[in-house]
């Protein structure tokens, strides 16, 4: 058995590390294509709305298709799933380029170029059904069940490193390289992904014993409803992204508020994982799992005080503090969410409960964007923001009234409590 103590411990399984590369390869694609496309669609139309239509169109196949990706999770191979979606993957930038290179020829309207822009994330949200819950559900079986805590750990540093570098080198490749090359480079990084999870050991998985598909569809909710400390850590997570993430307005906050253009839109896009990555450093010597409830509750609540400073800051250097700390609040939460999820559903069920939590979580950052989107173009952006921070304060105490007893449950122990 590796040693507990050892921060490295997960990594030192070699498909665990490649799937973590993975991760931060595929994550590192998105958020380049996500700042390009946001910003020069916001450039063109110069309407809020425009950039929670683009969370929408990602939202709608993905919480559709979820229980489904989840299904077939639990029912096929993980990693198979997992390579047919990256390989779906690979033409979406090079559409992407190929209609803003239209719209600049002048042969496509404004309206066309936006629709073509929702009709390709529509088509990445559907794949991303599929994807998510294999992905999520793989990583239990790749290391020992003592390293989960470690390996979820490891796993965010993995993502918050990409979402550092991602929007950074995104402003910049699109302030001095333009759309065409940064796209391209997008559709490279899939083909890695791709490449690496056709690297990944052969394994066969524990399959799901009913053969009624609705009831096996069912069984991720009925479990997740009837396990408290799960059904509360993905109701906080879901509704305080849901109203207090800012992302989606950056792009206004950029070029509007503070006015550092796209490059300094690539800074405050990753100034939260900034913040996330220096305390998942910490986190791997210092786990948050001791006392976990109380320190989830805590990281949210900072999650919004902080976001309530990003709304009446005016100074740069003050919003990338905020949105640093937003992160790190984040990052705490994260790590305690993703030990539940992995440590309390059986085996033959986690691609269905990662199905459902991809659904009311990971959906709820392209529902909170549409949310900010609409409420930045009827109340402001600022305000919009404001109402945000106070929403997830309000959520936290709601939650802190109604879990007192999930106050004393060791995560750590798990199932076996």
């Amino acid at each position: 058995m590796t040693p507990a103590h050892d921060a490295f411990a997960a990594l030192r399984y070699r498909d665990f590390s490649i799937v973590t590369v993975n991760q931060f390869c595929l994550t590192l694609a998105i958020l380049i294509q996500e700042i390009i496309v946001a910003y020069s669609l916001y450039q063109i139309t110069r309407d809020p709305l425009t950039l929670g239509l683009i969370g929408l169109a990602e939202a709608i196949p993905f919480i559709s298709l979820s229980l489904w990706g989840g299904y077939f999770a639990d029912r096929f191979n993980k990693q198979t799933i997992m390579k047919i979606c990256l390989f779906c993957a690979i033409p979406a930038p090079l559409i992407l380029w190929s209609l803003f290179h239209t719209h600049g020829l002048g042969q496509i309207s404004t309206n066309s170029l936006a629709w073509g822009i929702y009709a390709v994330i529509f088509g990445l949200g559907t794949i991303r059904g599929f994807y998510n819950p294999s992905a999520t559900s793989l990583k239990p079986f790749l290391i020992p069940r003592e390293l989960y805590a470690n390996g979820a750990t490891w796993t965010t540093i993995g993502w918050q490193s990409a979402v550092i570098i991602g929007p950074m080198l995104g402003g910049f490749m699109l302030a001095f390289l333009g759309r065409e090359t940064s796209l391209f480079s997008v559709a490279i990084l899939v083909s890695i992904c791709f490449i690496l999870i056709n690297l990944l050991q052969k394994r066969s998985f524990p399959k799901i014993e009913t053969e009624n598909l609705w009831r096996s569809l069912g069984d991720g909710f009925r479990f997740i409803w009837n396990t408290k400390i799960v059904l509360w850590a993905i109701s906080l997570d879901l509704v305080s992204v849901l109203f207090g993430g800012v992302i989606a307005l950056l792009p206004i906050f950029a070029e509007d508020i503070l006015k550092v253009g796209p490059e300094g839109l690539g800074y405050l896009r990753a100034a939260p994982s900034i913040g996330a990555l220096v305390t998942m450093i910490a986190l791997t010597k210092i786990p948050p799992t001791d006392n976990a409830w109380r320190n989830m509750l805590l990281a949210v609540a900072g999650f919004g005080a902080f976001t309530l400073l990003f709304a009446f800051s005016n100074n740069m250097w003050l919003s990338l503090f905020a949105l640093a700390m937003t992160g790190a609040c984040d990052s705490i939460s994260v790590v305690v969410r993703q030990t539940i999820l992995q440590i309390y559903p059986p085996e033959n069920m986690r691609g269905r409960v990662a199905a459902v939590n991809g659904m009311f979580v990971s959906s709820s950052n392209e529902l909170g964007a549409f949310e900010s989107g609409l409420a930045a173009k009827y109340m402001g952006t600022v305000m919009a923001t404001i109402f945000g921070g106070c929403m997830t304060m309000a959520v936290v105490a709601i939650s802190w009234a109604k879990t007192r007893d999930l106050f004393s449950i060791d995560i750590n122990k798990g199932r076996d409590q």
